[in-house]
């Protein structure tokens, strides 16, 4: 695990779920995100930042906003948990494994189950979008054969 890995898994993950995790699922919410509260997500592509909006990603249901930059791509990958998109703004390709991808615009949704193997791509200006994960968020990145590689491939990253 790198040094920054480790720094947002103990310092900053921490950090961007502790008022999350504060409010119960029978708690109302009402809020708008500070951009202060937007920090990169382990193993997932720097150009991505997201703040909690409800639940903890490490422990259970959540809701994440997720802001990418223009050509941010999370390449081929899978999630153990369900998983819901809906766009807020910009555009979004999302390639799901056996069919065409579409591109999403403000108010277009997507949903890929447990393990299904897709891609995402913010094209033009960025993009944001809610992600709710229905359990702990992790990530699973796969080659062009769907065998399962590890996210320092999957990112490009050099291995120290």
């Amino acid at each position: 695990m790198s040094i920054r890995h480790w720094a947002f898994v103990t310092i900053g993950f921490p950090l961007l779920v502790a008022m999350a995790a504060a409010q119960g699922s029978n708690t109302p919410i009402a809020q708008n995100s500070a951009p202060d509260k937007f920090q990169n997500i382990p193993n997932v592509p720097d150009c991505l930042t997201a703040a909690v909006q409800q639940g903890d990603p490490g422990k259970g249901t959540s809701i994440l906003l997720i802001k990418g930059t223009a050509g941010c791509k999370a390449s081929w990958h899978w999630h153990t948990p369900n998983e819901q998109v809906m766009m807020v703004s910009g555009t979004g390709r999302i390639e799901m494994k056996g069919q065409e991808p579409v591109l999403l615009r403000a108010g277009g949704f997507a949903a890929a189950p447990s393990k299904h193997v897709h891609q995402f791509t913010c094209v033009g200006r960025g993009c944001e979008f809610f992600l709710h994960s229905d359990a702990p968020f992790d990530i699973h990145y796969v080659d062009q054969s769907g065998k399962e590689i590890p996210p320092e491939q999957a990112l490009g990253k050099a291995k120290k």
